[in-house]
């Protein structure tokens, strides 16, 4: 088997239960001594720092930030996972730099602003999807659907649900802690999770439910909110692309898991990690990889997809940290750019060059900036929580220069990190206690209920599928002018929150719940 794959511990099968993923061949930790002419290693690994002792194949591969190494890169000190069979013999050693050093910052234009009049917000075709092949009907390939906008294309499904809810297809277990959303493509359902001292990506069958590979990516994500990756790997033809809580991104063979190309976005820029993790589900658009490292030369860099290498990088003196959402694309005023909503503010970058265009931080908090914005010709919608609100811009051009001109910002939508979705006109997405609609042009609050709470929304086939972080389901009309409910259930709930956004796709909607994933059939008969 590939050193690049999970070593896979096929269990059998009880009473509906299945194979459980294990990568038990990959373990991390902090190099604490060399010996025996450099070919056995001394790990502290884990909180306790238990000691462990493996050693090198003659042939092991060593990377260092996912670039080649060799074994005098194996120093004190330095952090690394090793990828070892059953006698600790090592085929494979990622190893990661020691801390990043600082660089002096460059300051962007300062945008213009404007004085030309607001448009009303229409239900326009979204601008958010990337250049490519479209994905197939079906399809969730990235963090919130086909066109990052929170909207599936699915049509045909069920309009109510019964008592206890749309039927239960298969369970999988065993996909680790995290709190990974999932996507799906090509008869696959992809996520991420940690594993004992690693994290990786995990594929399973569509149908089935059943694991097709695993594969370690880096070392385990750990939080005291909450240990395990946070982003959704986004597939692209016949590629995945994940990012982990501590910045490791991966290009993988859709097909086997196999990794083609790895680094590390903070260590390659120089930039820190965010309290609750790295975040984002990184952007595939035409040829690029599009992520936020948030450092002061890249506080977003596009990678080439194919190898990795860097494309170009946006450093913008505004912005001194990365944020928790996920960038989308979109042509305004004729400029195709990326929308990112980073630790400060909103950000327009121009996507042929990296140029930095716009911010803005009316909608921003000092604390955790969470959810996707929602774009729809020059206009801006986005929101946050700790308080803050929701702010609608206009994003235009005045001497040639783009400047972000406030519509209204108000605390109508206190939006955390469940997100929002854009329909006819009307924002839909959770506060703190309710779900809410609110008129995206004038910011007024159509209605509110408290549903399931606090929560995750999507939409599918004129319904929303409301997700309560405390577990419980909900399907409720997209309907602007009440609240009209049309099935809730209570899926078996893990121990913590469950923060992952539900997905519809295929005639069924998923669930990701810490070490599972839920399929029930939303297709009607």
């Amino acid at each position: 088997m590939s050193t690049y794959l999970w070593r896979l511990l096929g269990l059998c099968l009880i009473v509906g239960w299945w194979a459980s993923p294990v990568w038990a061949g990959a373990v991390g930790g902090t190099i604490e001594s060399l010996g025996a002419g450099d070919k056995t290693v001394v790990i502290k690994v884990g909180k306790d720092e238990r000691q462990e002792t493996v050693t090198l194949e003659a042939a092991a591969t060593i990377t260092l930030d996912g670039k080649p190494a060799s074994a005098k890169d194996l120093v004190p000190g330095r952090y690394g996972v090793f990828f070892t069979d059953d006698a600790n013999r090592a085929s494979r050693v990622s190893l990661r730099s020691t801390a990043p050093s600082t660089a002096a910052p460059t300051k962007p234009a300062e945008p213009k602003t404007t004085t030309k009049s607001p448009m009303p917000l229409k239900n326009a075709p979204s601008s958010t999807a990337a250049r490519g092949k479209a994905p197939a009907a079906g399809e969730w390939p990235q963090i919130r659907g086909p066109n990052r906008d929170g909207i599936s294309t699915e049509t045909g499904l069920l309009k109510t649900w019964p008592s206890d809810g749309p039927k239960l297809v298969w369970e999988a277990q065993g996909l680790g802690e995290g709190y990974s959303s999932v996507s799906v493509a090509n008869g696959l359902v992809l996520t991420m999770g940690n594993q004992g001292d690693a994290e990786g990506v995990i594929a399973v069958d569509f149908k089935t439910g059943k694991q097709v590979w695993g594969t370690p990516t880096g070392r385990a994500f750990r939080e005291s909110r909450g240990d395990g990756p946070r982003a959704v790997p986004t597939i692209d033809g016949n590629a995945a692309y994940a990012l982990g809580g501590n910045g490791d991104l991966v290009c993988l063979d859709l097909a086997s898991g196999k990794i083609r190309w790895q680094v590390n976005i903070l260590q390659s820029t120089s930039g820190n990690n965010i309290k609750w993790g790295i975040s984002e589900s990184v952007l595939v658009d035409g040829d690029r990889v599009i992520c936020t490292p948030g450092a002061a030369q890249a506080t977003m860099i596009a990678l080439n997809k194919q190898t990795g290498k860097l494309i170009w990088s946006c450093g913008a003196a505004s912005v001194r940290s990365p944020g928790y959402a996920s960038a989308v694309v979109a042509t305004i005023g004729g400029v195709r750019q990326y929308v990112q909503f980073t630790g400060d503010g909103l950000i327009g970058v121009k996507a042929d060059d990296g140029t930095f265009l716009w911010q803005d931080n009316s909608a921003g908090n000092g604390t955790a900036n969470c959810s996707a914005a929602l774009v729809q010709g020059n206009f801006v919608f986005y929101a946050s929580g700790y308080g803050t609100g929701c702010a609608l811009l206009e994003i235009g051009q005045a001497g040639g220069r783009f400047a972000a001109r406030q519509v209204y910002q108000n605390k109508s939508l206190i939006n955390h990190h469940g997100g929002m979705v854009l329909i006819d006109g009307y924002v839909y997405g959770c506060d703190e206690r309710s779900l809410v609609c609110l008129d995206a042009k004038t910011g007024q609050v159509a209605w509110q209920d408290r549903c399931v709470g606090k929560g995750s929304v999507i939409a599918a086939d004129g319904m929303l599928y409301v997700r309560s972080e405390a577990g419980p389901m909900a399907l409720v009309e997209v309907n602007p002018k009440a609240y009209v409910e049309k099935g809730r259930f209570d899926p078996p709930k893990g121990n913590r929150n469950t923060w992952p956004y539900p997905v519809v796709a295929g005639g069924r909607l998923l669930l990701r719940d810490q070490e599972k994933l839920l399929c029930y059939d939303v297709k009607a008969q």
